[in-house]
Parts: C-alpha cells; structure tokens; sequence
C-alpha cells in the first residue's frame, strides 16, 4: 500500500448507480484508514473535440461540463452522507478514464472503481478500463462487485511465492481494519504427467505435496502474527484450481484480494484467465494488489 503521508483513497465516478457503490465503499475504506477521499470525474469530451460549454440562451444546467460538475458533486454528497465528517474532494480531470485513474495512482493509497459504469467507465472488468487500472496502477486497486458485506473474513489468495506476501499484508491490514477474520486459501493442482516412454501417469504422495503446500503458505503468513497480534486468522490449503477455491471463499466474504503478479497459475494475475475468471466471479468485491518493482 502507498504509505505517503497523506495519500487519499481515489474513487472514479461516472453517475451510474455501480459507481456510486463504489463511492460508498471508498469513503468506507477512507474512513477506516484516516484517509481523505479523492472523487475523480475522467472527462473525455475534450479530447473528442466536442463543445462542452452551453450554447448560449441555454436553460441552467445545460452543457457537458455542467453536467459533469453536478455528478462529482452528488458523488461527494453520496459519500459525505455514507461517512460524514471524512475529508473530501471531488475534481473533473480532461482525459480517458483509465489514463485519469492510472496518473492518480502513484499519489494515492487506492483507487476504487465499480464493475460496471458509462461513458469512459463503460464495460469496466470485462473491458480494456479495467485490465489496464489494475494490471499498470502504482497503488493497490479495489473493484465494487457482487454483494457488498458487512461480516465475513478477508478472503487473500497465496500462491508461495514471495510477491504473494504483498498482497497478505494488504489483506491482513484491511482485515484488521474492519474487525474481520483473514482468511489465507492456498490452491494447489499438480497436472497429470508421464514418464519416458510409460503410457502410465507418474506416481505422487499427496500427502507429502499437501505437506509441502502447507509449509508454503506458513511461510508465506509468518510474521502477520506479530505485525497484527489481535487478527483472528484462518488457512485453507485445497487441491483445486486457484479460481474454484477464490470463488468459493468469496461467497461468505467481505473482500477477495489477489496479488498482480505471483508463480504457478497465479502468474500475471489480471492478464491471464485465473483474474479475468475472479473478478468476473467473484461475490464480494474484489482488491488486487500490485507487488514493488
């Protein structure tokens, strides 16, 4: 997480009611993290060359621009009745949304979108917006989808490898946060293989594999005990494809969070299948997390 003094939580809108979920649960996240909330309009109708200005002797109200100062304003609304007394700031910024929110990034704690949207926020997740806030943002990326909780754990997916820690400790400080559990889910698959010229499949000991995935995710965890004393925590280790047991973890969850980068099936998480298959599953919202250069 961007630890900048001051950093705000950043929330694209667009005046679709998936954005305003997404207001809502940014000014949360703000909230709990004695952040200021950053509402940000991407306005690309300058770029269009499309006059933005009301023709003259038009009704109040009229004109592109004014349209897009009255929807940051009722964002802000929206948030500042979700979490009165957060600080808040809303500006309209002159570009295509994924290159508003991706300059915003490198300033801010998060950058929260919702999964669906208009205008420059249209087909976000199925998308080109979505794949390239998420997979090229400086700050970890929170997308509003599926059912928004109040209860149930903070669901981290861990693949063993070193970048997956970023993402853990993204998860256990978000868990800690809102007073839930973290739960960790460790998937292992181990493809059928053969030996040199043996039509027969090679044998393992699934217990010695279950053994050493275990260890993996240990090792992964050790240390969150100490950073966070008080966070109830919960490890599953399951033989199954990374997708199956995400989604299935985010049927009771508040929040899924998923490193960008990671090894096995887990490598370039949000430009392979595994992401796409997670944030179009998913139901909770869903926080990907980008590990430091």
């Amino acid at each position: 997480m961007n630890s900048a003094n001051g950093a705000a939580v950043v929330v694209g809108v667009d005046g679709s009611e998936p954005a305003a979920r997404a207001v809502r649960l940014a000014a949360r996240e703000a909230d709990r993290r004695n952040r200021p909330l950053r509402v940000v309009h991407a306005f690309i109708w300058p770029l269009l060359r499309v006059p933005v200005s009301a023709p003259a002797q038009s009704p109040p109200g009229a004109g592109l621009r004014h349209q897009a100062e009255q929807l940051v304003t009722d964002a802000v609304a929206v948030a500042r009745a979700e979490c009165p007394g957060l600080r808040i700031t809303g500006e309209i910024i002159d570009g295509e949304a994924a290159a508003v929110l991706l300059g915003e990034s490198p300033a801010a704690a998060l950058v929260v979108l919702g999964d669906r949207g208009l205008g420059g926020f249209a087909a976000l997740v199925v998308g080109s917006v979505a794949v390239q806030v998420a997979s090229h943002a400086d700050c970890p990326v929170l997308i509003a989808r599926g059912t928004d909780r109040a209860a149930g754990p903070v669901v981290v997916g861990v693949d063993g490898s070193p970048l997956s820690r970023d993402a853990v400790e993204f998860a256990a400080g978000t868990a800690s946060a809102r007073g839930a559990r973290l739960h960790a889910v460790h998937a292992w698959t181990h493809p059928t293989s053969r030996g040199p010229g043996d039509m027969q499949p090679l044998v393992y000991d699934e217990d010695q594999v279950r053994d050493e995935e275990e260890r993996a995710l240990t090792e992964t965890l050790a240390g969150i005990d100490e950073r966070w004393p008080d966070l109830p925590v919960t490890r599953e280790v399951v033989h199954a494809r990374p997708v199956a047991a995400l989604t299935a973890a985010s049927r009771d969850a508040q929040l899924v969070v998923v490193g960008r980068q990671g090894r096995g099936e887990l490598t370039g998480l949000l430009l392979g299948s595994v992401s796409q298959a997670v944030l179009h599953r998913a139901d909770c919202p869903v926080a990907v997390v980008r590990a430091p250069d």
